[in-house]
């Protein structure tokens, strides 16, 4: 059915015909989910009789209400107040500071008696000089002022009698200044300090009223309020404020009831009047659509790989993916008439699995993430803020655990066990689900997301199973189905080689028996590998008698040619198998298989004999073209092709020189870089020696001698 689709876009560039897909998609996806984002609204005013009774279609935070309580909070805090010690030094020192200067300049270049004038002189200089001092000081301290007079009253006072004035008032200071002292406490302590320097016998009393004002200028607050705990403290009470929230299905207005201001504004914010907020959901929606196919086209243009695969990519994923979304449709449609969650029977893992399988691993990620996505948005209840996040997160973790469960395996029988173990995984994230909103539920609606579990489980993988004939079909990919028909012996290009080549014919058969052993031991495609191995000198048919298997005891060409010559014509079968394959349209897999199964390999044979005759030879022009083994499967074909050939050369066969001979050749081909472009691994390795010696010694085992 998409044949003919698909060569249309086989002659359109990747670029356009990427926007083209992409962009009717867009529209198509923004079709079948605007009717799930669209609200129900009413025509409805201020200050009129409601109609009928409205509740909220969705929880939302009455962000008025919240402030208002947040500054109800606020005004009530109580000030974090912090005493200070060291306000207590500082006012103590300014008053001892003030004393030592007085004593200070009284003491400086105290004229004799027999000069009235100089000493007059020198006194107006000393007030000026402490009337210049306490206007710096005032600067800072406004309250400490000092008229001439009361400084001029001050010096005549001897030393010994200033220093007893000094010590009582910065003793009455620091006794009053040690309480936390807070701005409304200011006048007792005042008065308090003004009631000791009135009792105390060391105060004069022409200085009593100064010191009363210099003292009481030096009373301040001691305890403070500290801002930033304050602030902290505010924040912290505010933090603890529970939003105010109109719930879903919380009656905003009753039929016959009055809509005031309130009422009103509770209406606007829940978005349920028509002129208000019809445009949003629908422009949100684009917003969506618009980044789901940015993310989608980034992504075919970042990824690395031929056109003509990511065409046919891009078409998988988006018949995909609208599968599912028509799914999600139908499951939106019927899940408004049950109690439950319905939305749960969603195959979790079919967008994964299929795409895995059918793509790659990297699309199969951002397809779960997309789907996840959308199902969030298409199977709300009710109306949420967004998106019903708990089937979002359900269908994200559900379609990751299960590309990490299927691995590389895409074989029935493991796309089977990822369902059950999607279905496992569905079942715990229902029970974290319902234990999360700590209602209770009854046996019924229990053994409902039970079974739903896992049946979304299940369900993803039967339909996985199902749908993979129709892509592998639609899309020319290669099934098991397609290896099974490409092995019948009926196969044209199969009778070619045992028509034409009939020794080749049987090492190839014995190939695909190592092969597909080996690759079942290590988890690779063995059908695969055994149709390859079909298939993998079919080049040979070119030049049959070139190649010993098919000589039977007839003369060897190559005794006759010079080493350079028989080089081009064995390194040849593999170019042209493929080509031969390629021009017969067989799956790209079997394609690469024959061109790829000796990869950069040495011809050592023909390089050493060109050695031998005297000539200049480089190492790397007697190797084949490669490139060298991409997967698993043409690695284990290579290593089985080399052990078949080589153990039919020895003599007499015997299971420890056949393990030394297989030994050799894996030792060699590792050493020489051919599995480095592959993912085996070293255990894989030696699994891969052992079984191809088992089977090797199975068929090479010794008879016994029957007489004559």
């Amino acid at each position: 059915m998409f044949r003919p689709v698909i060569k249309l876009f086989k002659s359109l560039k990747f670029k356009y015909l990427s926007l083209f897909v992409i962009g009717l998609a867009a529209i198509a996806l923004f079709s079948l989910m605007f009717g799930n984002v669209k609200q129900e609204t009413y025509e409805l005013h201020e200050f009129k009789i409601s109609p009928k009774t409205i509740r909220s279609l969705k929880t939302v935070e009455d962000t008025v209400k919240t402030e208002q309580e947040k500054r109800r909070i606020e005004a009530e805090v109580t000030p974090f107040y912090q005493f200070s010690e060291d306000i207590v030094k500082n006012r103590q020192a300014i008053a001892t500071s003030l004393f030592d200067f007085l004593i200070e300049v009284k003491q400086e270049n105290v004229p004799g008696p027999e000069d009235p004038e100089k000493q007059e002189r020198s006194k107006s200089e000393q007030i000026k000089k402490v009337s210049e001092n306490f206007s710096k000081l005032a600067e800072e301290e406004p309250g400490l002022r000092l008229t001439d007079e009361a400084i001029a009253s001050l010096l005549t006072k001897g030393t010994a009698e200033l220093r007893k004035m000094q010590k009582e008032i910065v003793s009455i200071i620091g006794e009053e200044l040690s309480k936390p002292v807070r701005s409304g406490d200011l006048s007792t302590v005042r008065y308090e300090v003004e009631r000791k320097l009135r009792l105390s016998d060391a105060i004069p009393p022409t200085e009593l009223q100064t010191l009363i004002t210099l003292s009481r200028s030096l009373v301040v607050e001691t305890e403070t309020i500290n801002e930033t705990l304050t602030d902290k403290r505010i924040e912290e009470e505010k933090n603890a404020v529970e939003p105010t929230r109109i719930l879903q299905g919380q009656v905003i207005v009753r039929e016959g009831q009055f809509i005031d201001s309130e009422i009103y504004r509770q209406l606007e914010l829940t978005g349920l009047l028509t002129n208000q907020s019809s445009s949003k959901p629908m422009i949100g929606l684009i917003l969506y659509v618009i980044f789901v196919s940015a993310i989608v086209y980034l992504h075919f243009m970042t990824w690395d790989e031929e056109n003509g695969k990511k065409k046919k990519s891009l078409l998988i994923i988006y018949t995909i993916f609208f599968i599912l979304v028509i799914m999600m449709k139908l499951l939106s449609l019927i899940d408004k008439e049950f109690d439950v969650q319905v939305a749960f029977l969603f195959p979790t893992a079919l967008a994964p699995l299929l795409v895995k399988l059918l793509t790659n691993e990297r699309l199969a990620y951002m397809m779960t993430i997309i789907t996840a996505a959308t199902a969030g948005i298409m199977l709300q209840e009710g109306f949420s803020a967004i998106m019903q996040m708990e089937i979002a997160l359900y269908i994200l973790f559900g379609g990751v655990l299960s590309i990490y469960i299927l691995g590389n395996n895409g074989r029935r029988s493991n796309i089977l066990r990822t369902s059950l173990g999607v279905g496992v995984s569905n079942i715990l994230f229902i029970g974290f689900y319902l234990l999360m909103t700590q209602s209770s539920y009854e046996l019924s609606e229990l053994a409902f997301y039970l079974i739903a579990a896992l049946t979304s489980g299940i369900l993803s993988g039967a339909l996985t199973i199902g749908l993979m004939p129709f892509f592998e079909s639609a899309f020319g990919l290669l099934s098991d189905m397609r290896l099974i028909e490409l092995s019948n012996p009926n196969h044209p290009l199969l009778k070619k080689v045992l028509t034409e080549t009939p020794g080749t014919y049987h090492h190839s058969v014995m190939v695909a028996n190592l092969a597909d052993a080996a690759c079942e031991s290590v988890g690779a495609n063995g059908l695969l590998a055994r149709v390859g191995s079909y298939y993998h000198d079919i080049g040979k048919t070119v030049r049959p008698h070139f190649f010993i298997e098919n000589q039977h005891g007839l003369m060897n060409p190559h005794d006759e040619l010079p080493p350079d010559k028989s080089r081009d014509i064995i390194i040849a079968h593999a170019t042209d198998g493929a080509e031969i394959l390629a021009k017969h349209k067989m799956p790209i897999e079997i394609v690469d298989i024959a061109r790829q199964h000796h990869g950069t390999s040495l011809l050592k044979f023909f390089f050493v004999k060109a050695k031998e005759m005297g000539q200049d030879v480089v190492e790397d022009d007697f190797r084949y073209p490669g490139p060298k083994p991409q997967t698993k499967e043409i690695a284990i074909i290579s290593i089985a092709d080399s052990c078949e050939a080589a153990v039919r050369s020895l003599k007499e066969p015997t299971p420890e020189k056949i393990e030394k001979l297989v030994k050799s050749i894996i030792a060699g081909k590792l050493n020489d870089g051919q599995f480095d472009e592959c993912d085996l691994s070293m255990r894989e390795l030696r699994k891969i020696e052992k079984v191809i010696c088992e089977t090797l010694n199975g068929i090479f085992h010794s008879r016994i001698e029957y007489p004559e």
